[in-house]
């Protein structure tokens, strides 16, 4: 029989595997109708990679917009054409001094708001085909620097050539960029040696499992699901009854009326049924004077 609990799966996927394979081996293993991921990493990086099982693959765009955590190796005096450890060589420079002070130079200078030039190696597509494609023909093309948001960044010396960091960041931000951009900074060049993902948002890798751990579970038919109200616990929540959910799964949106005016800054919101489990999301828009309620995503 199919699989039709639904919620996240919080998963350490180890270095090699593409997120499309961890989803595909994922799918497998529980016999899912719809499994997905909610943010890439790399085949070469390690780390969280929540996963939407069946409802759950609804919420994906809410963590996808979230910030994220990493801890990071970087080598100096490098540079790779991927600005990654995968990549070739395409630089090598002597290394310099770098004494505690100017590590924290280093962060103060790339924490906060920053531009960042994406790389060619990246999934972002021109005129319909992905750059890391025509950077594998050996093009270059230009691209346009964009907005993004280093809320942390620690540096660690671990031996002359290395620096280990940890970062949050917001959407957009390649870390591997970052570490080439550091590189460059201290001239000497840089690429990026390890990543690991620690958290998206609230969700943390302290409560992943390895496939190889959730495949030992799902035989013992005790799979580490979270629930989407518990996923979503971050977000105000209210708790309806049956007769306005059942409005509600009709499309009557009017029955939104009755919920108050967000919290300042707050869009989302969770509708729970007495029991808990989340069955709505809406979100606050200013289409009509004064602005209003409207159903964002349903959950069967």
């Amino acid at each position: 029989m199919p699989f039709t609990q639904s919620g996240l799966l919080l998963v350490d996927k180890a270095e090699g595997p593409s997120s499309a394979h961890v989803v595909h081996r994922v799918k497998k293993i529980l016999g899912a109708r719809r499994v997905g991921h909610l943010g890439t990493l790399d085949p070469f990086a390690s780390g969280l990679l929540p996963i939407g099982v069946n409802e759950g693959t609804k919420i994906a765009d809410i963590f996808l917009g979230g910030a994220k955590s990493y801890r990071a190796v970087m080598v100096l005096g490098v540079a790779t054409d991927s600005q990654d450890a995968t990549g070739k060589i395409i630089d090598e420079r002597p290394v310099p001094v770098l004494a505690d002070d100017g590590l924290r130079r280093l962060e103060a200078k790339f924490s906060g708001a920053q531009t960042q030039v994406p790389p060619m190696f990246s999934a972002l597509k021109k005129d319909g085909v992905r750059l890391y494609e025509l950077a594998r023909q050996g093009q270059e093309i230009a691209r346009a620097p964009r907005s993004i948001q280093i809320a942390r960044l620690e540096l660690r010396r671990l031996n002359d050539a290395e620096i280990e960091f940890e970062v949050t960041c917001s959407r957009g931000t390649y870390v591997r960029t970052l570490a080439a951009d550091m590189g460059t900074e201290l001239g000497c060049g840089a690429h990026l040696k390890k990543l690991r993902r620690l958290s998206c948002d609230h969700l943390s890798l302290e409560d992943a499992v390895t496939v190889e751990q959730l495949e030992a579970a799902a035989q013992g038919g005790a799979v580490p699901l979270v629930t989407l109200a518990k996923a979503l616990g971050h977000l105000p929540a209210v708790a309806w009854d049956g007769r306005s959910i059942a409005r509600l799964r009709q499309g009557q949106q009017e029955v939104l009326s009755q919920l108050r005016l967000p919290a300042k800054g707050a869009t989302l919101l969770s509708i729970l049924d007495q029991a808990g489990a989340l069955v709505a999301l809406v979100q606050w828009t200013e289409d009509l004077p004064g602005g209003r309620w409207r159903l964002y995503r349903v959950f069967h």
